[in-house]
């Protein structure tokens, strides 16, 4: 049994210590809202990635990681998808900028999936562990992926009719 902080916030897939490290799955009820939270937070800030959303959790589930994570790396990395090399769908990063993907939904994919196999099975299981092996050697990447993922869980669903 882990023992929570007495610091914890709500991370959407799952509960995360003050330290972002993840500590707890989020119960099926929670998952009913995380897409419309999503596009709402891209739409906010203009990112060509809105309609895509929905790739973000799926894949986020497929490969059991956080759902805010990647969308946050692309925060991060390129003002979520507005700042990239042509054409290139690479939000992230990867390969300091000179990968190319095929579309927005394989970018997610790799980098979903690569965050799971290179990263949580290998015992990088909080943000600064993952940031020293994906963006060494910063010492501010950490805490704006922190940042980006805690914005995207406190933006409140705003539905339309």
């Amino acid at each position: 049994m882990l023992l929570l902080p007495a610091e914890t916030i709500s991370a959407g897939e799952y509960v995360v210590s003050s330290s972002a490290q993840i500590v707890r799955p989020i119960t099926s009820d929670d998952r009913d809202y995380r897409e419309q939270i999503l596009k709402n937070f891209l739409e906010k800030h203009n990112s060509p990635m809105v309609d895509y959303a929905n790739d973000f959790i799926y894949f986020a589930d497929k490969y059991d990681i956080d759902w805010r994570l990647v969308p946050a790396i692309a925060g991060v990395e390129s003002t979520f998808g507005k700042r990239i090399p042509t054409n290139s769908y690479n939000a992230y990063g990867w390969n300091n900028g000179r990968y190319s993907f095929d579309s927005w939904t394989d970018s997610i994919e790799v980098v979903s999936k690569a965050l799971r196999e290179n990263y949580y099975n290998k015992g990088a299981v909080s943000i600064d562990r993952i940031a020293r092996r994906y963006a060494p050697p910063s010492n501010t990447w950490n805490w704006k992926v922190k940042y980006f993922m805690n914005e995207i869980d406190r933006l409140p669903l705003q539905f339309t009719i």
